[in-house]
């Protein structure tokens, strides 16, 4: 088998969430390519060094330059803050490396379409990109998006999305970088509501087309971290403004005529990483909450309706996406499977000479909509979606 060496530049948390990903693809799944775990870059040397101890890399680096000219690189693997996103995939795809890069693809428009750019001339090279999109591989997921496609919803309605966080909601909570717009981008929007933007147009089959939106930052100012500790680190005693969204909600319409509501917030206190989608058709609907992953409840109009209501399907039969790879039915899966059928379908993409998904292109119109809800805000106006 030939193997595909692997650079990743990142340890914190998505490197962490990758890296046992590259580890379990191959140990559950027959690949095309054996990813090695070649190399892990940082910028703190003495850091990076445990971190490949800890996560199971060979070697490291502390410039991520340097690691785009290693021969044992063939893909680079971002899993940096998005003030580097483009910096770096343009970079890796120009030395000829596949890039995978974690979600959102940037933080402007303008970095995004520079990276797509960079993505479809590689691409004629033989060389594939992919952004990290992970909850699309949750095998309810999947299933949700098969029967739409089956046509089993018949004509899309209404289309609503939720996710929910509250590890900001403690006002004395210290900043991170995540409530930095220079290096995140944005803040409950990028972070969080891209997801859902992603998800609900990869279930549907549609594109948003137009929003209308509104952000909100309650906590204008906070601690700043003194030390690295989960997502948000130690408090001191100096404090720095939120320059980022705490809330973002918004309206939209979608290319097939549907409607659509979307909520993304870091403050919604008690709710963990709630991921609750619910799509309403013609024929039947669905419903998806990420924290209770591995069920997706299904409603058939056609049923009886002395008996009809909502089905509590759980996805965890051979039949559903991914799920034979791993355990006997009802026994569940968590988290951390997306990262590894993300790597799945990349190596496999990558074997088969064919671009993976999403794309980079999926990524930038992402982007766009993200900015277009950014400009609503700003405006109190309607925004359409460019093309």
């Amino acid at each position: 088998m030939t193997n595909l060496g692997i650079g990743l530049i990142g340890y914190a948390f998505m490197g962490a969430a990758h890296s046992q990903a590259w580890r379990s693809a191959p140990r559950f799944f027959e690949l095309p390519l054996h990813p090695d775990l070649n190399v892990l870059c940082g910028r703190d040397a003495e850091a990076v060094t445990a971190a490949a101890d800890r996560l199971g890399w060979k070697e490291t680096e502390t410039d991520w330059r340097k690691l785009l000219q290693r021969d044992d690189v063939d893909l680079v693997d971002v899993c940096t803050p998005g003030d580097s996103h483009a910096e770096i995939a343009i970079a890796a795809l120009e030395a000829g490396k596949h890039v995978l890069c974690e979600k959102p693809l940037a933080n402007t428009v303008a970095e995004a379409e520079a990276m797509t750019a960079a993505a479809d001339a590689a691409a004629a090279k033989g060389i594939r990109s992919m952004v990290g999109f992970t909850y699309r591989r949750v095998p309810a997921i999947g299933l949700a998006r098969k029967l739409v496609a089956d046509g089993r919803i018949g004509t899309i309605r209404h289309v609503r999305a939720q996710y929910l966080q509250d590890w900001i909601a403690d006002p004395e909570a210290p900043l991170s970088w995540r409530l930095d717009k220079e290096k995140a981008g944005s803040g409950a929007l990028g972070d969080i509501g891209a997801h859902i933007v992603d998800l609900t147009q990869f279930i549907t089959g549609e594109r948003i087309t137009e929003v209308s939106g509104q952000l909100e930052t309650f906590v204008k100012e906070r601690p700043k971290a003194a030390a690295h500790s989960g997502l948000s680190g130690t408090a001191s005693a100096e404090r720095g403004p939120v320059t980022v969204d705490d809330a973002a909600v918004f309206i939209s319409r979608f290319s097939g005529g549907a409607v659509g509501v979307f909520e993304a917030t870091r403050f919604a206190t008690g709710r963990k990483n709630a991921i609750r989608i619910e799509i309403n058709g013609s024929a039947s609907s669905l419903s998806f909450d990420f924290e209770d992953m591995n069920l997706l409840h299904y409603y058939d109009a056609n049923e009886d309706p002395e008996t009809a209501g909502f089905r509590r399907i759980l996805a965890t039969e051979p039949v559903h996406p991914y799920v034979g790879a791993w355990w006997p039915p009802g026994h569940l899966l968590g988290y951390e499977h997306g990262f590894t059928h993300q790597v799945v379908d990349l190596i496999a993409a990558i074997a088969e000479g064919k671009d993976p998904a999403p794309s980079f292109a999926d990524g930038l119109q992402v982007q766009r909509v993200l900015a277009a809800v950014e400009d609503s805000s700003a405006t109190r106006q309607w925004q359409e979606i460019p093309g």
